[in-house]
C-alpha cells in the first residue's frame, strides 16, 4: 500500500500506523458507507492524516473519484482536493460561486450533485475534513442531512459512494446524534507503538519516548506542537490555557463545580458518578463544548476507527467512560485552577 507523504511541523514525514483503521477504510470501499460516517476524535489525533490516507487508498487501489474538502487548511491549495478526471466540474462549479474557499462545503456539495448527475455508475467517495468549525455548529444537522440525500436520493445513479466526515466536536455528535442521518466511530489517539514510529521520524535531540508519551498520549498534534516549541512542556501547555481561554472558563465555575472539577482531574469517571447532579450536567457540557474531554463508547472494535485506548489509564487521564483529550489539557486546566 502506497503510504502518502505529510507536511508534520514542515518535516516530510510519511504516514505510520493505523493499520487496522486502514483495513476499515478498504471494508468500506468494497460495500459504501450508509448513512454519513462521521469520524469523532480528540483534536490532533490525526483523522487529517488519516483522511488524506484513506483519498489515497480509495482513488488509487479502488477506482473511486474523490472529492475531499478541509475549510481549516493552512494552504489554500489544500482546501479542496479533486480526482483529475473531475477537474472541468471542478473548474466550472468554483466559477458559480463569488467567493468560492469561503463557502467551500457548499462548493463541495455542488461539485457531488454535478459528478453523480454527469458520470453514470461512478465510484465516489466524499471526504470532509473539520467542517462543522467552518459551517458552524448550528448548521452542522443541515449539512449532515444533505450528505445523507446525496446518499438516498442522488441526481444520477453510482456504483458506489463512500460520504465520510471529520469531526473533534462533542458537541456536535449529541446534536447530530439526535437523528439517524450518521454513523459515529470514534479515533482515539495513536497507539504506543505506532506513536513510536511518528516520533522516530523527528529529527535532532529530543526528550525520552516515555517522557513524550506520558506528556501526549499518542496525541500527533500535540507531539508536533512541541518540537515547534523546542520541547518546552509549559509553552504548551500555556498555548492550550489561551487557545481554550481558561482562565475566564475556571472564573465562570461555582464553587460546587470547581470541586467537581477537582474530582474530574483525578478520575474523569467521576462524571458519570455524579451525573444526577445538575452541577456536573452542566460541567460536563462546558468541558466538551471547550474540547477538553471526550466521551468514551464500548471497546468493541465495531464502534472504533482503529484501536480504542485502554479501559483505563490514570496516567494519561483515560477512563472507562470519560477521558481527558491528552494529559496536557488535563494539565492546562490543573494549573489554571491552581492560579
Amino acid at each position: 500500500m502506497k503510504r502518502v507523504r505529510l507536511s508534520f511541523a514542515d518535516i516530510n514525514i510519511e504516514f505510520v500506523d493505523r493499520e487496522i483503521a486502514l483495513r476499515q477504510i478498504m471494508e468500506l470501499a468494497e460495500r459504501g458507507t450508509y448513512p454519513v460516517y462521521i469520524v469523532y476524535g480528540p483534536e490532533g489525533c490525526g483523522k487529517t492524516a488519516f483522511f488524506k490516507q484513506a483519498k489515497t487508498i480509495l482513488e488509487e487501489e479502488f477506482g473511486y473519484n474523490i472529492v475531499y474538502v478541509n475549510p481549516l487548511a493552512r494552504r489554500l491549495e489544500e482546501v479542496i482536493g479533486y480526482s483529475s478526471s473531475l477537474k472541468d466540474i471542478v473548474v466550472e462549479i468554483l466559477k458559480v460561486f463569488s467567493e468560492p474557499y469561503s463557502k467551500i462545503v457548499d462548493v463541495a456539495i455542488g461539485i457531488v450533485g454535478e459528478v453523480l448527475r454527469r458520470l453514470k455508475r461512478t465510484r465516489l467517495a466524499i471526504l470532509m475534513d473539520d467542517i462543522f468549525q467552518a459551517v458552524g455548529l448550528d448548521k452542522a444537522e443541515v449539512y449532515t442531512k444533505m450528505l445523507l440525500n446525496l446518499i438516498e436520493y442522488p441526481p444520477g445513479e453510482y456504483e458506489r459512494i463512500v460520504v465520510l466526515v471529520s469531526s473533534s466536536e462533542g458537541i456536535t455528535r449529541e446534536r447530530i446524534g439526535r437523528h439517524r442521518w450518521a454513523t459515529f466511530r470514534i479515533m482515539w489517539n495513536m497507539s504506543r507503538e505506532g506513536f513510536k514510529q511518528l516520533y522516530e521520524q523527528i529529527p535532532g535531540e529530543k526528550p525520552q519516548f516515555e517522557e513524550i508519551w506520558r506528556i501526549t498520549g499518542g496525541n500527533p498534534a500535540a507531539l508536533e506542537q512541541l518540537y515547534r516549541y523546542s520541547w518546552r512542556f509549559d509553552r504548551t501547555i500555556d498555548d492550550i490555557a489561551m487557545r481554550k481561554n481558561l482562565r475566564i472558563f475556571i472564573s465562570s465555575l461555582s464553587s460546587t463545580e470547581l470541586e467537581i472539577l477537582k474530582d474530574i482531574l483525578r478520575e474523569p469517571d467521576v462524571i458519570i458518578e455524579r451525573l444526577r447532579e445538575s452541577e456536573t450536567q452542566k460541567l460536563r457540557m462546558k468541558l466538551i463544548e471547550l474540547n477538553l474531554i471526550v466521551e468514551l463508547w464500548d471497546r468493541d472494535p465495531w464502534l472504533w476507527i482503529d484501536v480504542p485506548p485502554p479501559e483505563k489509564d490514570s496516567e494519561l487521564g483515560i477512563g472507562k467512560h470519560f477521558a481527558w483529550q491528552t494529559p496536557l489539557h488535563r494539565e492546562a486546566v490543573r494549573r489554571a485552577l491552581e492560579r
